[in-house]
Order: structure tokens, then C-alpha cells, then sequence
């Protein structure tokens, strides 16, 4: 038991439980599915746990970028939602026009401009060294406008196939289509972290840029990059937002969705000041956000209060995972007599230490990882790149 809540995926699947819990005890009907026809006629699988998968699909793919970023600056991108509004207005732009272009590249179109627009937050962060949420707040605060001058002011609506079987169901598959998009995207970070440098790099710049910059790493050059990937996250988001009603409101479209992208981050254990980082948490954590706002609106609560409500939930989620908590809890138990008491050896007298018992000082923190990303790069002995990133 002690070993299984010192991993870092046990907080997050206790929040997670938890909210589960409460509704096989407050509503049994919460875990119903059914399959029933949609509006065009498609069989669909419907019910709550349903929603849940499906309406977390783009607090999903967000996540992943946010814990990248974090990781990587120590910081946050609070833009996410307006560029998810640019590059929503872009994709939009191209498709209403009388060109004909096929919605292949406006997809493509909309993800450059958004990673575009992620590297301008990435020169801000990696080149002058602004705070991350500080350099975020200029696209914060002008991204919706943007989209407004992309689109005219207009909000048209599309009618495609190919938007009706993205946004909603493939024909012949019951299974919502978001739900496997989000499912691509997970997989495809799980093996771009085990198979290449990515992650390490993130961590190592996160935890100390001068002993990151000692192994031949850039700083610069990794921030950079991670940022560029949120920009692809963010119109890979847009794609769904448009696909699933062939249209955009730039001023409501992703709206508030960075702070859910920054709280699946924290609910899954991750530091917000950067370093190691769990992406299996993330992820989970957004399923929980996901899962308290499909649960407030199956218990009846209205919509212009949703947010409150789920505000007290997630700070008493937020708080049980915090330093302090976790600092206490671990006095508690160092303090315990029945745990701290010296194991007997197999004479029946306490067992001697066999050699110093002397922390490591937080100096050595840099030594250590610029052996560990030595042994990555083939310049240093240490554990295999694999090994490194298993944290990840």
C-alpha cells in the first residue's frame, strides 16, 4: 500500500474514482448506454460515460501540449483557447470560400497558422525570456478578435461529409469519431516519448536549463519546440470544434478551455513550476474534469453556474494533492512510531546501517542529470534512454 501511493497515477485515479463513485451512489443511471439513431440517421452510442469520452477529447489532445509546455518553461499557455478560434476561423475561411479546396488543406492550413502562431509564443518565452503566462496573455487577449477578422464577423455554416463523419460518427461505426482522434493522438505521443528524445529534453530543461546547456542540449531550442507542438494541438481542436457543428462562435468557441487544459495538468500530479512530468496523469485528469462537469449537468445544475460549482470541486481535488498535504502526510508517517521503529535483524537485534545515511544535497541535482542525458547521447555512462524516460 505504501508503495502504491508513492506512484504518481495513485491521486489522480482517486480523483477519478471518487467522481465516479458519487454517481454509482447519487445516479446508477449514469453508467446506462444504449445505442440510438442521431439526427441524420447513423446508429450512435449514447449515455454519460459516452459524453464524457467524447466531449474530453479535445481537453485531451490540449493536455498533452500543456504538459510539454510546462514541463519544458515552468510555465502555462492561457492562449490555447483563442487560437483554437484562429485556426478554427481559418479552416472555416477556406472552406466557405468558392475555391473548392478540400478540407484536407484547410485542416492542414488552419494547424500551420496555429502552429505559427505557438511559435510566436515560443520566441517570446525561449528568446526574450518572458514568463510563459505573461507571453501567452498578448494572444490571450487578441486571438478572438483575430478570428473575427479571419471570418468578416461572419459565422457561416458548412455542410460537408467529411466535417458530419469527424465531428460526429463514421457511418456503420456507433463509436463518436472525436473519441478516436483523441485515442490517435495518445498513442502517438506515448511512442514519440518512448522512442525518441522529446520528453527527456523537456524534463532536463525543466528541471535546470545550465545543466541541460552542459550536456550540448539548447534551452532555447527545446521550448521552442514545445510550444510548436501545443500549436499543432491546438488545430488538431480546432478541426473537432468546427466538425462538429460545421461552424464557429469566435467568442465562445474553447472558451475557458486553457484552465481545464492547466488543471488536467495539476490534477495528474504534475509540477506546475516544471521537471518530470506524467503524461498518463494528464490525461486522466482531464478525463476528470470531463467527468465533473458531465456529472453536474446529469445532476440538473445550470449552466451559468457550472463553473462555480465545478471550481469547488476541482480546489478540494487540487488541494489534496498540494505540498503542504503531501508534506503533512509525510511527517505523519515519518513520525509514526510503528513505521519508523529499526527492523530487526535475524538475531532479534536492530540491524546496523551498513553505510552513511547522508541525503543527497539538491547540488548534485546537475551532476546527476547531465550524467543521465550523457548516458542518452552516448557521451556518459548512465541508465538507458528508455530507463530515463520511464517517468514520462
Amino acid at each position: 500500500m505504501k508503495n502504491l501511493m508513492k506512484n504518481p497515477l495513485f491521486v489522480p485515479l482517486i480523483c477519478l474514482g471518487l467522481v465516479l463513485l458519487f454517481n454509482l451512489i447519487t445516479n446508477a443511471g449514469f453508467f446506462e448506454i444504449s445505442i440510438k439513431r442521431n439526427n441524420v440517421g447513423n446508429w450512435i452510442l449514447a449515455g454519460n460515460l459516452i459524453s464524457v469520452f467524447n466531449n474530453a477529447s479535445e481537453l485531451v489532445i490540449l493536455a498533452i501540449g500543456m504538459t510539454l509546455i510546462t514541463s519544458a518553461s515552468g510555465g502555462q499557455d492561457i492562449s490555447v483557447g483563442a487560437c483554437v478560434a484562429i485556426a478554427g476561423g481559418v479552416i472555416l475561411k477556406i472552406l466557405a470560400s468558392k475555391t473548392g479546396a478540400p478540407v484536407v488543406v484547410a485542416v492542414s492550413l488552419g494547424c500551420l497558422v496555429a502552429m505559427a502562431f505557438g511559435a510566436f509564443n515560443g520566441i517570446l518565452v525561449s528568446i526574450f525570456n518572458i514568463q510563459p503566462m505573461v507571453a501567452t496573455l498578448i494572444l490571450f487577449t487578441a486571438g478572438r478578435p483575430i478570428s473575427s477578422w479571419i471570418t468578416g464577423g461572419l459565422s457561416p455554416r458548412i455542410t460537408n461529409s467529411v466535417l458530419d463523419a469527424v465531428g460526429n460518427v463514421i457511418p456503420g461505426v456507433p463509436v463518436p469519431t472525436p473519441i478516436f482522434i483523441a485515442a490517435f493522438c495518445v498513442a502517438f505521443i506515448f511512442l514519440t516519448l518512448r522512442f525518441t528524445n522529446l520528453g527527456l529534453y523537456a524534463q532536463a530543461v525543466g528541471i535546470s536549463d545550465k545543466a541541460a546547456r552542459l550536456v550540448g542540449l539548447s534551452p532555447r531550442l527545446v521550448k521552442f519546440i514545445q510550444f510548436v507542438v501545443m500549436g499543432l494541438c491546438v488545430g488538431l481542436v480546432a478541426f473537432i470544434k468546427v466538425s462538429r457543428v460545421g461552424s464557429i462562435q469566435y467568442n465562445y468557441i474553447a472558451k475557458d478551455i486553457e484552465m481545464d487544459a492547466i488543471l488536467a495538468v495539476a490534477l495528474g500530479g504534475n509540477s506546475l513550476s516544471g521537471g518530470r512530468f506524467s503524461m498518463t496523469g494528464s490525461i486522466i485528469g482531464a478525463y476528470t474534469i470531463q467527468a465533473i462537469t458531465t456529472t453536474l449537468l446529469a445532476n440538473s445544475v445550470p449552466s451559468d453556474a457550472l463553473s462555480a460549482y465545478k471550481a469547488v470541486v476541482i480546489i478540494i481535488l487540487v488541494v489534496i494533492q498540494s505540498p503542504v498535504v503531501k508534506d503533512f502526510w509525510r511527517k505523519r508517517r515519518k513520525n509514526d512510531p510503528a513505521q519508523s521503529s529499526p527492523s530487526p535483524s535475524l538475531n532479534g537485534s536492530p540491524s546496523a546501517p551498513t553505510g552513511p545515511q547522508t541525503a543527497k544535497p539538491e547540488a548534485n541535482l546537475g551532476a546527476d542529470l547531465g550524467s543521465g542525458l550523457a548516458s542518452s547521447l552516448g557521451t556518459g555512462p548512465g541508465a538507458s534512454l528508455a530507463t530515463s524516460q520511464g517517468g514520462a
